[in-house]
């Protein structure tokens, strides 16, 4: 019996130092693991590699179709053949000049909420990489687009609690298929003031005006006209709270709006990088942030929805400047963003789902191209702001990636979007050999010698012939979750471009070709 039970002890003593062994292994293989990803991350991280041409290429291309959605008087603006002035009498009727800023999309309208926004993005990209730019003789024509739209902007606040927010009937201009420089419909104004408010346009529109007037900064009087309407229009959105698509409950078929919370703080995150005034910090990371930031709850960035751009621009500062870790908001802010960041990897344990089988990031059926061309412009951001602050990890649920990963996804959308994709379409037009040919436009679809005008234009809509006129850069709705595109003038889902859109492929595209960050 002894001996039984002593065999017995040895055999149990004999599968305890295996499980421990294995135990071992395992231990050590998910250590590995976790410690893999951050291999040579230790060492601090030099510039992205050099500059490739494809996107430099891409770049110059993206940038022209601000040229095509201009209104107004183009004079040395005019780059293309096929348009000519349009527009000129918008806002007579208030006696006030706006005839300037851009058409939204396909349509001739011009949505102040959008075109604020597309403002803001393409400041940003000039902010961060305009040097870069600059190199590729892009610089000038991104400053020529974006004071074009905050012209517009400042024509458009005559009063400190009075904005107009949108020029045109949708009903009226989306009954016709005309090229601008001949509609002759009435154009009617829509504002917000004190007893109509639109919080969301008003700290939209001064999040544009704030960022602009660091871009312009060099031009004393024009930078202190658009950081005094700024602070204005701040004051006028969080004084009289209300949301546009309330107040206006027409405006809520095109551009509805899901709430204003997120342009608050985005517009004070501005305001604190423009002015320094500690103020808009503090409205940030205090109370309007605990109510507005939904920290811990990564967003998706859009024209709608400005958390993750606001999160990401806060962690700037975090990197570059407040190295103040007790300053519990901004801490959030950073973590929020981290938290973003990693949902972008593909091989995060955070990664999301929301992704086409081909790895391009879908969350939305209109418009598809929004979600992931914004995204990836925030994490060529945040990979830039880890690279020139020194920060070697970003750790994802105790996974560790470098800035490289945030590039590497950031490329990856980039390269789906020119054409490295199962249909193996660019969806910018004018850039590789295969580009959508039927693009819902109506100035590139009308011949500029047309004779026809509102009603009897819709032929041209329902010709079959590809559009006669290209639309040189514009970024169009994109595929759908199963990798398909059908290219229909008919398929405004998939085939209508937006200015916003051509805002997020500029700072992607800059980004891509850039190799560093520089101080605000």
């Amino acid at each position: 019996m002894r001996v039984k039970q002593s065999s017995r002890g040895c055999c149990w003593w004999f599968l305890v130092v295996v499980t421990l062994a294995l135990v071992y292994d395992a231990i050590v293989y998910t250590v590995h693991k976790k410690t893999e990803k951050s291999e040579g991350a230790a060492p601090i991280p030099g510039p992205p590699g050099a500059i490739e041409k494809k996107y430099v290429d891409a770049l110059k291309i993206a940038m022209q179709f601000f040229d095509i959605q201009k209104s107004g008087e183009l004079g040395h603006s005019k780059r293309f053949s096929w348009r000519g002035d349009s527009a000129l009498t918008d806002g007579s009727q208030a006696k006030l000049d706006l005839s300037k800023g851009m058409y939204d999309a396909g349509d001739l309208m011009k949505f102040g909420f959008p075109m604020a926004f597309t403002a803001t993005i393409l400041s940003w990209a000039i902010l961060e990489y305009g040097d870069q730019m600059a190199v590729v003789n892009q610089l000038d024509p991104a400053q020529d687009s974006l004071k074009w739209i905050t012209d517009y902007l400042i024509n458009a606040h005559p009063e400190e609690n009075v904005l107009y927010v949108q020029v045109g009937d949708p009903e009226i201009d989306h009954g016709c298929w005309e090229r601008p420089e001949v509609m002759s419909e009435n154009r009617p104004l829509t504002q917000i003031n004190k007893s109509s408010p639109g919080t969301e346009v008003a700290a939209e529109t001064a999040a544009a005006l704030a960022s602009a007037s660091l871009v312009f900064k060099s031009d004393f009087r024009y930078s202190s006209t658009l950081l005094k309407h700024a602070k204005e229009l701040f004051t006028f959105a969080d004084k009289y709270r209300g949301s546009y698509s309330e107040s206006i409950p027409e405006v809520a078929t095109y551009y509805k709006s899901t709430g204003y919370g997120d342009e608050l703080l985005w517009a004070a995150s501005w305001l604190y990088h423009a002015t320094g005034d500690k103020s808009y910090l503090q409205y940030v990371t205090g109370k309007n942030g605990e109510v507005f930031a939904q920290w811990g709850s990564p967003a998706w960035f859009s024209w709608d929805n400005k958390l993750a751009g606001t999160q990401v621009l806060l962690s700037r500062l975090t990197f570059f400047g407040n190295k103040d870790t007790t300053n519990l908001g901004l801490q959030n802010y950073r973590k929020t963003a981290e938290a973003a960041m990693c949902s972008l990897i593909p091989d995060s344990p955070t990664a999301t789902e929301s992704r086409t089988d081909s790895g391009l990031i879908w969350v939305s059926e209109w418009n598809a191209l929004q979600h992931p061309v914004a995204s990836a412009f925030l994490a060529s951001l945040y990979s830039d702001y880890m690279l020139s602050s020194g920060t070697a990890k970003l750790s994802c649920n105790g996974y560790s990636y470098k800035p490289s990963d945030l590039r590497t996804f950031a490329k990856s959308q980039a390269d789906y979007v020119l054409g490295n994709n199962p249909m193996k379409m660019s969806f910018l037009v004018g850039y590789g050999e295969n580009y959508p040919q039927y693009v819902h436009h109506r100035g590139a679809s009308i011949p500029a010698d047309a004779k026809t005008g509102c009603k009897d234009g819709w032929t041209w809509l329902e010709r079959k012939e590809p559009n006669p006129n290209v639309a040189t850069g514009a970024l169009v709705g994109g595929p759908f979750l199963n990798e398909t595109f059908v290219d229909d003038r008919n398929n405004s889902m998939q085939a209508e471009p937006t200015t916003y859109n051509s805002a997020v492929i500029v700072g992607l595209l800059s980004g891509q070709a850039s190799p560093s960050i520089h101080p605000l």
